[in-house]
């Protein structure tokens, strides 16, 4: 008789979700955390962004206006907006944790360790369980050179109070490319650096270039084709040194180089489960080698988007495998994703490059919105939708947005493309108007078949 029916190490989305499920199913669950309660996204990722970036998206989106009725837009507080994020999301943490004991699901403190497929030891303590859900997640990729331990990472970025006015960013990714877009809202001296020429590479060059050109005329300045050397403190300048030996003196560098899944001291190796700083390798069910022992979310070795949605989904299958409910292997629909710059760039299903590069079987329809509905695009003359379809049953498989709306237009995507949705399906529907979702899905209906 095993202490508990499931024991998650981990307490994030890629946990959670299916602890809820499971307990509602009268199972006995546990988690074991030894970081904060919920994970990085809840507690320094993306509730934390989204907060601190809304207000820029409203100055961004005042700033169009700028001459045609809207002669000044605001400045933002930055100290003030962090002492708010503080106060908001600060607590979140402890929500959960209040919310999972009344459940009946304790949390163990400790860093969780495998002793055989059916014990995990945590903080001194063995906890026995018929099933295991591995959810640790993923960690900053440090870069290894002197100085490193001056280089910051998202999360401290997430909580500093004072905003640096000469701040160098590591990396061309999601994170920098976000937070580069705020910095230079805040009126800082921006630096991006990046090993190659080319920025955001898994999303469209023709929006990332866009992106890249407003930034420039905000003053940003990327370094591409810049490695690293080392990093050092020269007084009140943080100095960094190329391989080419030039440098560049600022108040703060985040690194931003990718992410490196949590695997370390997890037992792994004793059971025979295999691992690499690509993640853990699971089946089509999620299943590690140890059939009693799945795996879920960022810490998974898989090619398709590493997002929080994506855990959650994984996390659902789960335990609907647990559960009995389903013994089908894991089946992902098309995943929207999204760049929170400034404007937005989304996509979901089968990418603008993929379709490119295979004209036989993909057909690209590009909608200038902006130009043609400027009204409902709020001025944003270059917002712009590219639409994927299947050659050989018209049906939408594929888009790509670039705008301030194109986290909506994704997910109304997601749904066409998931339901295999046809023209004469989106004209048996009606929507709010004048909207910019209402007018994706009107400049879409046409291009669809019957």
């Amino acid at each position: 008789m095993y202490d508990y029916d499931v024991v998650f190490i981990g307490s994030g989305h890629a946990c959670w979700h299916a602890a809820l499920m499971l307990a509602k199913a009268q199972k006995k669950v546990a988690f074991v955390e030894e970081d904060t309660v919920a994970g990085t996204c809840t507690n320094w990722g993306c509730n934390a962004k989204i907060l601190l970036d809304s207000p820029f998206e409203l100055v961004d989106g005042l700033s169009r206006y700028r001459g045609i009725g809207v002669d000044e837009t605001p400045v933002v507080d930055w100290s003030a907006l962090m002492a708010y994020k503080k106060q908001v999301i600060s607590p979140v943490h402890t929500v959960l944790e209040g919310m999972f004991a009344q459940m009946g699901m304790p949390v163990f403190r400790g860093h969780g360790t495998l002793v055989d497929a059916h014990t995990v030891e945590a903080g001194g303590k063995r906890i026995t369980a018929d099933y295991i859900v591995l959810g640790t997640g993923e960690r900053p990729r440090r870069l290894g050179i002197p100085g490193d331990e001056l280089i910051h990472d998202s999360r401290d970025f997430l909580d500093v109070d004072v905003f640096p006015k000469r701040i160098a960013f590591v990396g061309a990714g999601i994170i920098s490319m976000e937070f580069a877009s705020i910095a230079a809202l805040m009126g800082s001296e921006v630096t991006v650096i990046h090993h190659s020429e080319r920025i955001l590479s898994m999303y469209p060059a023709r929006y990332v270039s866009r992106v890249v050109d407003k930034l420039k005329a905000q003053g940003v300045t990327f370094l591409l084709n810049h490695e690293l050397s080392s990093v050092a403190q020269d007084g009140g300048d943080t100095v960094v040194t190329f391989t080419d030996g030039s440098t560049l003196a600022c108040d703060y560098v985040l690194g931003a180089t990718g992410r490196v899944a949590n695997v370390e001291n997890l037992g792994l190796e004793a059971l025979g489960i295999a691992a690499s700083s690509r993640g853990i390798e699971v089946d089509d069910h999620m299943r590690t080698a140890v059939p009693n022992v799945f795996a879920s979310g960022d810490c998974v070795a898989k090619r398709i988007p590493k997002l929080t949605p994506t855990a959650t989904f994984e996390s659902n299958y789960i335990a609907q495998q647990i559960l009995g409910l389903s013994s089908e292997p894991i089946s992902y629909p098309a995943i929207p994703n999204l760049v929170f710059t400034l404007p937005r760039i989304a996509q979901a299903g089968v990418t603008l490059a993929e379709a490119e590069a295979d004209p036989g079987r993909w057909r690209i329809e590009t909608v200038d919105f902006g130009k043609r509905l400027l009204f409902e695009a709020k001025n944003e003359s270059d917002a712009e939708f590219a639409f994927v379809f299947s050659q050989e049953t018209g049906l939408l498989e594929g888009a790509a947005f670039y705008g301030q709306d194109a986290g909506v237009w994704a997910d109304l995507a997601a749904i066409v493309i998931n339901q295999k949705l046809t023209g004469r399906d989106l004209s048996q529907m009606i929507f709010t108007f004048p909207t910019a979702s209402q007018a994706m899905l009107n400049l879409l209906t046409p291009l669809l078949p019957l």
